[in-house]
């Protein structure tokens, strides 16, 4: 089905897509790279921040899916402790999306440190994925990219929300972030994807900077 659907979808709106793709890259490549000039000082202090206050590196790396299923390395601001992986299997049961949910969130997450609680709040720590957006990883809008692991308990239904380019923010980080659950976030990404355009992408990255600045859902 999912095939099916994808096939049916390029072969509809090819040329459009092609075009539409060049203009987002457009967008991305060079919002990126006056972002991460324009936030560098930023940056530097906020490395300064982790170093001091916690033991352990600035960035966290992770493996993240991206578009057409393929995994990526995917950078975050520091904002747990160093063993936040390994308790992460002993805080299952409190997961804020249930117990059996494809994401985990949590309020108080215990394993987050002082400086990590501050640049979480308002989505600093996603800061360096800026460059995965410059390189073409990721792009300014889109579905958030998933962990493998996520990855490996969607349905078939689920999975064409890969179908995109993940983004730095999207649909969902405007509507309430880590409190919507995961079924609506998928139901939000493809109304995403269907209905995609530039003018889409604008009005969400407008509506992204109030958000993080209310912090709503942010954990």
């Amino acid at each position: 089905m999912f095939r099916f659907i994808l096939t049916t979808f390029q072969g509809k709106h090819r040329a459009h897509m092609v075009w539409g793709y060049l203009k987002k890259r457009l967008l991305d490549f060079f919002a990126s790279l006056f972002g991460m000039i324009l936030l560098s000082p930023l940056f530097l202090l906020v490395a300064i921040a982790i170093k001091a206050t916690s033991k352990g590196p600035v960035f966290y790396w992770q493996k993240r899916v991206g578009w057409d299923c393929k995994e990526f390395d995917f950078p975050k601001f520091r904002s747990m402790r160093t063993d936040s992986d390994a308790v992460r299997q002993q805080l299952l049961a409190t997961n804020q999306h249930g117990a059996d949910g494809v994401t985990f969130k949590m309020k108080n997450d215990p394993r987050i440190t002082a400086v990590g609680r501050f640049i979480r709040k308002y989505s600093i720590d996603e800061l360096p994925q800026l460059w995965c957006v410059l390189t073409g990883e990721m792009s300014l809008v889109g579905p958030r990219p998933p962990l493998p692991s996520e990855v490996a308990r969607y349905s078939k239904e689920q999975k064409m929300r890969l179908m995109a380019i993940p983004g730095l923010t999207g649909i969902w980080q405007i509507s309430g972030r880590s409190e919507i659950p995961f079924e609506e976030q998928f139901a939000m990404d493809m109304n995403y994807i269907m209905n995609y355009s530039l003018r889409l992408d604008i009005q969400i990255l407008l509506k992204t900077i109030p958000a993080v600045l209310k912090s709503k859902g942010a954990y």
